[in-house]
């Protein structure tokens, strides 16, 4: 049987990443300082490191009285830290190529989610922001760069159409995340969502709304297994 660590408030899945290769990340988002703090100090015990998610600024202030060493990005509100230096190495030298392309500049805090949690997972990812369809000659001065990856996240908002342009140029899978950025008839980011879903180019997948993490994952598995590697 599959172990855990109680914590009542909390039940740590400690053999995750031996069933599936990635370790368990936390959702920092509504939980009580108290909690995170002690799932932040049980996760760093047993693993060696600790990748958190959706983490607001009180979040890192409360949990860094704790653990010293935890990094945060504000942008990508990713909350981790390691028992040695791995956490602020430079992750260029990673697996792969995974590439990741936003819309606009709004879409960033999505893709930087999505990017980081893919460097944490071990790939190599390259960064092409801001090549939305309004000025679709920029998306297409980088087609050749962006077909070298082996997975190509698509982050965008509006009407989310950059993920059907980038679909169409590319033979490697697309995972096109819908973000909420946008006017009041985008609402919220189903706009952007309906319209990828609906893609007539093929080889797109979708995420749900602003969820860079869980492309960053899925990105991980496809640039793995082109690799040959399972971790």
């Amino acid at each position: 049987m599959d172990k855990y660590d109680e914590m009542h408030f909390a039940k740590l899945d400690t053999d995750r990443e031996k069933r599936t290769g990635f370790p368990e990340v936390v959702f920092c988002e509504g939980k009580r300082d108290e909690y995170l703090v002690q799932i932040y100090k049980r996760l760093l015990e047993n693993d060696g490191r600790v990748f958190g998610t959706r983490a607001n600024l009180h979040q890192y202030e409360t949990v860094k009285t704790a653990i010293p060493g935890v990094q945060y990005n504000e942008v990508s509100k990713i909350l981790k830290c390691a028992a040695d230096d791995s956490a602020s190495k430079n992750t260029s030298e990673g697996i792969g190529l995974i590439t990741v392309c936003t819309g606009g500049t709004a879409d960033i805090p999505v893709a930087e989610e999505a990017a980081e949690t893919a460097e944490y997972f071990g790939g190599r990812v390259k960064r092409i922001y801001d090549v939305g369809v309004s000025g679709i000659h920029r998306v297409l001065s980088k087609a050749e760069e962006i077909r070298e990856a082996n997975c190509v996240i698509v982050v965008a908002g509006m009407e989310g159409a950059l993920a059907s342009v980038i679909g169409g140029l590319v033979e490697n899978p697309v995972i096109a995340v819908p973000t909420s950025v946008g006017y009041g008839a985008s609402m919220g980011g189903l706009s952007a969502l309906l319209t990828m879903i609906n893609s007539c180019a093929n080889g797109i997948t979708v995420v749900n709304i602003d969820n860079g993490y869980g492309a960053g994952y899925v990105a991980t598995q496809i640039n793995r297994l082109a690799c040959g590697s399972k971790n």
